[in-house]
């Protein structure tokens, strides 16, 4: 029989997902993204072991029902992280994803427009992922871009419509760049308070790399902003 404790804890976890994700969502800061980010991945994770705990435990299931919970198992994934570079001709965007070289080829799928990417991967260890860049610096040509599959990376040339060197990857990081972050008033409250508290008790309950990957972001935010160090 199924345990009813686990199936309860997968549904807990579930809703946590949920509500990361949501407050995923709401963050304007790419580091307090990427960190949200890794603790749904971890979660995920949770939520895929145990259910291949009850899975196993339930053997008799009928098949139905088997593709049912295989179904429910699947979720997306946003990637967030990347690393880019550039010649006269080409923009180079290397996305890393374990075993994505095992996805079947009609799984995968990389569409371009003159200053959006979008990739989509689905069905890799039980996981759909997608990653995507809006706003592009500068125009690119779809017909001549270009992606491939290596081993634990998907490599994607996006070919330049001008040559020219690109200072940023985005419109928005060449903004951000550009214009001075305002000093916060400390009298008044902090719009996102619930997001900081969030993060707290993620760096007070979360393991080493967890608090290593928190404090940094918060080291650097804080070299920018006079924010109050919720780390203690």
């Amino acid at each position: 029989m199924l345990k009813v404790s686990d199936m309860d804890k997968v549904d807990e976890l579930k809703k946590d997902i949920a509500e990361l994700e949501s407050f995923q969502n709401q963050a304007t800061r790419q580091k307090n993204k990427d960190i949200l980010s890794i603790q749904i991945r971890k979660l995920i994770s949770d939520v895929v072991n145990l259910e291949e705990k009850l899975k196993g435990e339930n053997s008799y299931v009928p098949s139905t029902t088997q593709s049912a919970v295989s179904a429910i198992r699947r979720y997306e994934v946003k990637i967030n992280n990347y690393a880019w570079d550039q010649s006269e001709k080409f923009v180079k965007f290397y996305i890393t994803l374990k075993n994505v070289q095992t996805a079947l080829a009609e799984n995968i799928c990389c569409e371009f427009t003159p200053k959006n990417i979008n990739l989509s991967i689905k069905d890799v260890d039980n996981k759909d992922y997608k990653w995507e860049i809006k706003n592009l610096l500068q125009e690119i040509d779809p017909e001549k871009s270009s992606w491939k599959i290596k081993s634990d990376t998907v490599l994607i040339n996006a070919a330049k419509k001008v040559p020219m060197n690109w200072s940023h990857v985005t419109e928005w990081e060449k903004k951000a760049s550009e214009s001075k972050v305002p000093k916060m008033d400390t009298e008044k409250l902090d719009p996102t308070e619930g997001l900081m508290s969030l993060m707290k008790n993620m760096y007070e309950t979360g393991d080493d790399e967890m608090k290593r990957t928190i404090a940094k972001a918060w080291t650097e935010s804080q070299q920018k902003n006079q924010s109050p160090n919720f780390l203690g």
